[in-house]
């Protein structure tokens, strides 16, 4: 199909005098519409304002200009059907071949600062995707692109002289029906989320609801995998559109393996570990190299140092065992000496994560061809993290805010008689952080920057709390003096006399329970230094 009338009306005009340009020189007639037909006037191509194919100006301030016959029977109409190009020609109506349409910027004017409702409302586009989908519609006689970048594709088909192939066409279809949709689901998003009695003042900034009445998602498939979390399930990765940088969605694979269910699902939790830690001080204090390895969800080792290699070999000493087969996370580039640290412990890594390699560290790698490395870009300064949390269940979702919730030194309020020293108040943030990352209930031993037995994913607080004390002496590590975190409060005593007997001398906790005074006492009668968050981490 070679166009002969192409119909080109963008509020992105990212390349569009290009093309427009090379259309000219293919013979093809250019037909835009407002601001789009000046552009191209300006830039010296002969074009034809829409008015002129209508017989009507635009109209309503814009409102109407594309939605007439003219236009939409010269869209829809099959070349194949007689009757249809009978009723064309009694009309004097003619054939639209290619429509390059991208819509109103909705998205754009709803995040600007004081957007009322009725600047939102004037930025939904009605012809936009009137045209879109008659052109997708009828993909079999037209072409249309939506997007940009595929402006030079198009072209290139057109210059072989046979037009743009029908497996082209469909595609492109496609990708507006995708389009068109994400933009409808933006609006309904947007308008459901207003809070009642916005339409009473649309010449104002609305109040906004927390989560929209109508909550309309979409990604965009990436990845079919081999199968799903066990052999028997089948599986896809979808990506947003345009994750926010500092998310595991953005990686680069490097080398190795494609990636499986699992590994994307851990790479992701040892992700979101790892970059808590901001990139010098007292352990987690901004500049230094943190090191995250995650075996089946859950951190079994974390280490902080002046260097990627010493924060490795932290990590892995909490739990060498676990460490095997497990995925690691790095915050900070990968040199040569943290590569050669994980080779002399000779740990079988699936997958490796990091903000990026130097050209020694890749050189070492690359003779591990199954070892998937991924780079992920971690701008400097962000913790970055999804705006919305989702939980399937059976018929709904479960919808929350992200656990952002980051707890400082000066948010601590002591409890205890004894007041935690300067090293036991860096160990007690250090590990109050990887507790947020650790299944419920989670204990968490630590000190001197790195983790000394971690518990996960107990029924019971106390067990949690055993399973980390037996985990540190498997590895040979002394709990002695050390700090320790639970992630949600001790309900009693039971818990606290577990850590203490095991060696933990200072404890940090979220606080709130009726026994709170109980535990407080213990913590005095056993002589360890106490501190409340007043935040819980709760994660299943």
């Amino acid at each position: 199909m070679h166009p002969r009338t192409a119909l080109l009306s963008v509020s992105d005009k990212t390349g569009v005098i290009e093309f427009a340009r090379a259309l000219h020189a293919a013979g093809v007639r250019l037909v835009s519409t407002g601001g789009t037909a000046r552009l191209l006037a300006d830039a010296g191509l002969p074009v034809a304002e829409v008015a002129e194919l209508t017989g009507f100006p635009e109209m309503l301030d814009g409102r109407v200009k594309t939605l007439h016959p003219r236009i939409h029977g010269g869209l829809l109409a099959r070349r194949d059907l007689p009757a249809h190009m009978a009723a064309l020609a009694a009309h004097g109506i003619g054939t639209i071949d290619l429509l390059a349409v991208n819509l109103y910027p909705f998205a754009q004017a709803t995040a600007r600062e004081g957007c009322t409702l009725d600047d939102a409302i004037e930025n939904i586009d009605v012809g936009g995707p009137a045209m879109l989908r008659a052109a997708a519609k009828n993909w079999a006689h037209v072409a249309v692109v939506v997007d940009p970048a595929d402006y030079a594709g198009v072209l290139a088909e057109i210059a072989q002289g046979e037009g743009v192939a029908p497996a082209t066409r469909f595609r492109l279809a496609r990708k507006v029906f995708a389009h068109t949709a994400a933009y409808d689901g933006m609006i309904t998003n947007y308008l459901t989320s207003l809070a009642p009695g916005a339409e009473a003042g649309a010449d104002r900034v609305p109040a906004r609801l927390p989560y929209p009445v109508v909550l309309s998602l979409q990604l965009t498939k990436t990845q079919d995998m081999r199968y799903g979390e066990n052999p028997h399930q089948s599986a896809a990765f979808y990506r947003e559109a345009t994750p926010a940088a500092g998310l595991l969605a953005g990686w680069v694979q490097h080398q190795g393996k494609e990636l499986s269910f699992n590994n994307i699902a851990d790479a992701d939790a040892a992700w979101e570990c790892v970059k808590s830690f901001a990139t010098g001080g007292a352990a987690g204090a901004p500049g230094q190299a943190a090191c995250v390895i995650v075996k089946h969800a859950n951190p079994c080792g974390v280490g902080v140092g002046d260097t990627p290699a010493e924060a490795y070999v932290k990590a892995w000493k909490t739990d060498p065992t676990s460490a095997f087969g497990g995925i690691v996370a790095f915050n900070r580039p990968l040199d040569a000496a943290a590569a050669e640290a994980m080779q002399a412990t000779r740990q079988f890594v699936e997958v490796l994560v990091a903000p990026g390699y130097t050209p020694e560290a890749r050189a070492l790698f690359a003779a591990k061809t199954n070892l998937r490395l991924l780079e992920v870009d971690l701008p400097a300064g962000t913790a970055a993290s999804n705006t919305l949390d989702f939980k399937r269940v059976g018929g709904g979702l479960l919808v929350q805010s992200a656990d952002a919730k980051n707890v400082t030194a000066a948010e601590l309020r002591v409890v205890s008689r004894r007041v935690p020293t300067p090293a036991q108040l860096a160990d007690l943030l250090f590990v109050w952080k990887v507790a947020k990352f650790v299944k419920s209930n989670a204990i968490v031993f630590g000190g001197g920057g790195m983790t000394l037995g971690i518990g996960a994913g107990q029924m019971s607080r106390v067990d949690s709390a055993r399973i980390a004390s037996i985990k540190a002496g498997h590895a040979g590590l002394s709990l002695a003096g050390s700090a320790v975190a639970s992630d949600a409060y001790f309900p009693f005593r039971d818990g606290l006399d577990v850590v203490v007997d095991h060696g933990a001398a200072a404890v940090i906790q979220p606080g709130g329970s009726v026994r709170d005074d109980e535990v407080i006492a213990a913590a005095d009668e056993r002589g360890v230094a106490m501190v409340f968050t007043g935040t819980r981490h709760f994660r299943h």
